[in-house]
């Protein structure tokens, strides 16, 4: 092991940012698949062909069709035959074929106005932790939700491990309607198998939508409804046919905005130029670009590499579920979903309302910044560890949320500290939920409006604080660009519950 892998690993353990589970995942089989000795495969047709003929095609080549997303021309198929894929693609109308079992995407400790959605609904106060949601105070969520609290026609889909519906501070919000498994790749709307089972997913979704209820915490948009697509297993991997099932999901069942806290990997930055790679980042994209297409806008983390996405030279984290193989790069290959166009960005800031130092940036893929904390450089009264406190599974406490970051409700009820730009996304996304609920904007429209409802930082002058966590990838220091209006590190600026709702 190199003394740079030693620093990285070291220093994300102490940041929180591989959600405990995720430390098992090498050892781990990279799919379920796998067990009975099938691949997993995406088969991507050619623009404008047409995948009527999936189950005959895949047949033919020695496999069993999986899901067929007909709209985007994207199959998921299964087979033991070392030769599919190649067989495959003798299918004139098949663009592209290749195997997910190396192409995981890792959870990292990611159209009209139609008029307002209803009359607003207020939820005043706070519940018995609010005090430790410095958070939330920094984003002025109290004295938006004290005017509106958002509305219950707005669903939020968080694309993450699921979430835990009989958390009593997650169960008043949960829309099982729209709720379901993508993790093999077609959906399922049992609600047991869309339950958290790592605690990822529910940290994310009560940041977003926690109910005022008296217990515990409260999130950004209290009244909104929760769709949990569980795309993430238990070790924290998604996996390429999980996030295309997640996406067409998402736009065939009117989610209205979708938090996204991860990033598609082992390889980080997607190359269009390597054939491998190719056909899972168009699928993924296509996915993407469907959800769109039907008014979904998708709000997702930057990433927790301190990389300047923008101007990327190197990819020194890649594979990430095997052993990293330092590779050279260009602004050829990209991060997904956070640089796939149309979807928002977020960088993570701490209580000092300063860029968090291991969050990623660029001035192109960086929209906005919101909350995710920082264990090291912004200490304060406020925020005495740093992390931002949100919703855990009860099962989950003792076995992945390390003891000092545990909190247990005088109900009973079960939290946990996190950072990392995975806890930053969700704020965008609650200030998003509220937005809506107070405009009826809705797509692209809606993410414009997000950008102004900001509170601008400018570039810091001294960046020298920042010097000890250098890029994670290529080992460059981390230096701000831009204006106060719109840079690098904070996009326009931190988001402000309060301009979404006044």
């Amino acid at each position: 092991m190199s003394v740079r892998s030693t620093r990285v690993k070291a220093v994300l353990a102490s940041v929180g940012l591989l959600v405990a589970g995720a430390t098992a995942a090498a050892a781990a089989p990279a799919s379920a698949a796998t067990q009975s000795g099938d691949s997993t495969y995406i088969v991507l047709y050619r623009g404008g062909a047409s995948s009527a003929d999936a189950a005959a095609t895949v047949s033919n080549a020695g496999g069993a069709l999986v899901a067929n997303y007909s709209q985007i021309g994207v199959v998921i198929a299964r087979s033991s035959d070392p030769n599919f894929a190649a067989a495959v693609q003798q299918n004139s109308k098949v663009a592209g074929a290749a195997s997910t079992a190396g192409f995981a995407t890792k959870v990292n400790d990611v159209a009209a106005d139609s008029g307002p959605v209803g009359p607003p609904v207020p939820a005043p106060g706070g519940d018995s932790l609010s005090s430790l949601q410095w958070d939330m105070d920094q984003i002025h969520a109290p004295e938006a939700r004290a005017i509106n609290g958002g509305s219950p026609a707005v669903v939020v889909g968080d694309i993450d491990t699921g979430l835990d519906w009989t958390h009593p501070d997650i169960a008043p919000n949960v829309d099982f309607a729209d709720s379901a498994s993508c993790v093999s790749g077609t959906p399922n709307t049992d609600p047991n198998a869309w339950m958290d089972d790592n605690g990822h997913g529910t940290h994310t979704a009560g940041t977003i939508a926690a109910a005022k209820n008296g217990i515990g915490i409260v999130g950004v948009a209290p009244n909104v409804r929760l769709a949990g697509i569980k795309t993430g297993n238990a070790a924290g991997f998604f996996f390429p046919e999980a996030v295309v099932c997640a996406f067409m999901w998402a736009g065939t069942h009117h989610i209205n905005i979708t938090n996204n806290s991860y990033f598609a990997d082992p390889w980080l930055f997607n190359c269009r130029n390597d054939a491998g790679q190719r056909a899972i980042w168009v699928a993924e994209r296509r996915a993407i670009q469907f959800a769109q297409s039907r008014g979904t806008l998708v709000v997702a983390a930057d990433g927790n590499q301190a990389d300047d996405m923008s101007h990327p030279t190197v990819d020194a984290t890649s594979p990430d579920d095997t052993t990293p193989v330092t590779r050279d790069i260009t602004n050829a290959c990209a991060v997904v979903p956070v640089e796939v166009p149309g979807v928002v960005g977020v960088s993570a800031t701490g209580n000092l309302r300063e860029k968090s130092f291991y969050s990623s940036f660029g001035v192109s893929a960086t929209d906005v910044a919101a909350p995710g904390g920082d264990s090291i450089l912004q200490l304060t009264p406020a925020a005495p560890n740093g992390r931002v406190l949100s919703t855990w599974p009860s099962a989950l406490l003792t076995t992945t949320c390390l003891a000092a970051r545990r909190v247990v409700d005088a109900s009973g009820a079960t939290y946990c500290y996190q950072q990392g730009t995975s806890m930053a996304s969700p704020h965008a996304v609650g200030v998003a939920a509220l937005l809506e609920s107070a405009t009826g904007k809705t797509g692209s429209a809606l993410a414009a409006a997000l950008q102004q409802v900001t509170n601008p930082i400018a570039c810091p002058a001294d960046t020298s604080a920042y010097d000890f966590y250098p890029a994670v990838d290529g080992g460059a220091p981390q230096t701000c660009q831009g204006g106060v209006g719109h840079n690098s590190w904070y996009g326009s600026g931190e988001v402000d519950a309060l301009k979404a709702v006044g």
